[in-house]
């Protein structure tokens, strides 16, 4: 289709991908499937010292894991396409719209430093720009400069930001292609956005002011320009950057430390968009409601908390099956042994309301599976004690004549050795919570005698009996 939208996500593979960028890859993708668009995917990898496969793999992982692999098979990567911007570069010097420019490092730092101690912008002077004498120079080396316009105003509309105005007076000749021949990360970016059919670039915007750069490329090199959408950059709760030392920033620390994709996704696409006062939104419902142009233009903040709440609503939301289906890794983690079934499912249902993560789940799911239980020693001392022996006993024996154990029986077993024994809920619950878990916090005693099973439970309770009965027989004292 001739006018059909297409968007990319192009990320440089030299670190983890950082929920910065996750955000820019969601709202590329929620406005091409809005629009029934293609979105593509770039890696830039032209710096060969600094990029890794490793991190390469990590962001194609991490684009999966988000649920934002829209894009096939079909991945541009920079570093194959060298020449390619080579030759655009060198077609801006025939035009005499790019010059070589011979100035040593050591020139450009004298320079830098001069306009700095002046209190002026560090900006290249143009030294070579009208032909300095290349006598004597002859294959000394050079970098290839573009030629900026020294008069007017470079402009563009920006869909989250408005209109940009840039006089071309206050932008330098910046470089196309270092000394050693490589290219720069303006003249790789158009060369790509072209050949790629890019329509719309939607990124952070702390690459506004390359975009008038970029559009003076575009002008240059007779090459229609796309329209752009800088959205706002996320800033820690100091207003700063964000950084490491405003907690995790990539997408692998959050899913390593037990966040669902749904919940990132639904947070980050609220970070610095909004739809009225809805919070929760279904991936379904952001393809519908999202809007370029209603993306806030002021930063936005990052906030932990509130997105471990919301981590917490699809804890208590998705289906059991699924949460199992996340779990199951971290319970390897641990040791513990599982299937993703029935018994499972009955466990994590007992533990969704005090569990914000899959790490706490898998901690809390631990009494389930252990082969013995070790008892919390506060706990033993006061709830473990000789006069609570005979109604432990009585509802093992009351437990083991139910044919189906569920909640209800289980209420029904301790609803006889209360009123035998007179006693109240609690004074039976928690040394029975000690028996089974090992401390005296647990989800429902009900649930959790249920989610136990019955061999397990009485198991417990006979190991409990048999521990007051050894720990009475000691010494005194």
């Amino acid at each position: 289709m001739k006018n059909r939208i297409r968007t990319r996500f192009a990320p440089s593979p030299t670190g983890y991908l950082h929920i910065g960028g996750a955000r820019t890859a969601l709202f590329n993708v929620l406005f091409t499937l809005q629009h029934k668009g293609e979105f593509l995917l770039r890696i830039e990898d032209t710096d060969l010292e600094r990029s890794s496969e490793v991190y390469t793999q990590n962001i194609l992982e991490a684009l999966k894991w988000l649920g934002l692999d829209y894009y096939g098979e079909a991945i541009v990567h920079q570093s194959k396409h060298v020449e390619v911007y080579r030759e655009y570069a060198l077609r801006l010097l025939e035009d005499g719209k790019a010059y070589r420019c011979y100035c040593s490092q050591e020139e450009l730092e004298a320079v830098r430093r001069a306009q700095m101690k002046a209190r002026k912008p560090p900006k290249y002077p143009g030294t070579c720009r009208d032909g300095r004498s290349e006598r004597g120079l002859k294959g000394a080396p050079y970098a290839l400069r573009f030629k900026t316009p020294k008069e007017g105003e470079t402009t563009f509309e920006d869909i989250v930001k408005g209109s940009a105005r840039f006089a071309n007076e206050e932008l330098e000749d910046f470089v196309l292609l270092r000394s050693d021949g490589s290219p720069t990360y303006n003249l790789c970016v158009v060369v790509d956005d072209y050949k790629m059919g890019i329509t719309h670039v939607i990124r952070g915007d702390d690459h506004f002011v390359n975009t008038s750069k970029q559009v003076l490329l575009y002008g240059a090199l007779g090459l229609a320009t796309p329209k752009f959408a800088h959205v706002p950059m996320i800033l820690g709760a100091d207003r700063q950057r964000l950084s490491k030392r405003h907690g995790a920033t990539s997408v692998q620390a959050y899913k390593e430390t037990g966040y669902f994709p749904q919940a990132l996704v639904n947070y980050l696409a609220r970070l610095g968009w909004s739809h009225g006062d809805q919070e929760v939104f279904s991936f379904e419902e952001l393809v519908q409601k999202f809007r370029l142009e209603d993306v806030g233009k002021s930063p936005a903040v990052f906030n932990p908390q509130k997105l471990l709440w919301l981590n917490h609503v699809y804890m208590k939301s998705l289906p059991v099956q699924e949460i199992a289906g996340r779990l199951l890794p971290f319970m390897g983690e641990r040791g513990i042994e599982a299937d993703n079934g029935p018994e499972l499912w009955a466990r994590i249902d007992t533990l969704r309301e005090r569990s914000k993560t899959l790490v706490e789940m898998a901690d809390w799911i631990r009494f389930y599976y252990a082969q013995n239980v070790e008892y919390e020693p506060r706990a033993s001392e006061r709830c473990l004690r000789p006069e609570i022996l005979p109604a432990l006993e009585a509802l093992k024996e009351n437990l083991q004549q139910v044919e189906k154990l569920d909640e209800e029986a289980a209420k029904r077993a301790f609803s006889v050795v209360l009123e035998a024994y007179g006693l109240s809920l609690g004074e039976l619950a928690q040394p029975t919570r000690v028996a089974l878990t090992g401390g005296t916090v647990s989800p429902g005693i009900f649930e959790v005698i249920a989610a136990m099973g019955k061999s397990r439970a009485l198991k417990r309770l006979q190991e409990a009996i048999a521990f007051i009965r050894a720990k009475g027989s000691g010494p005194l004292g």
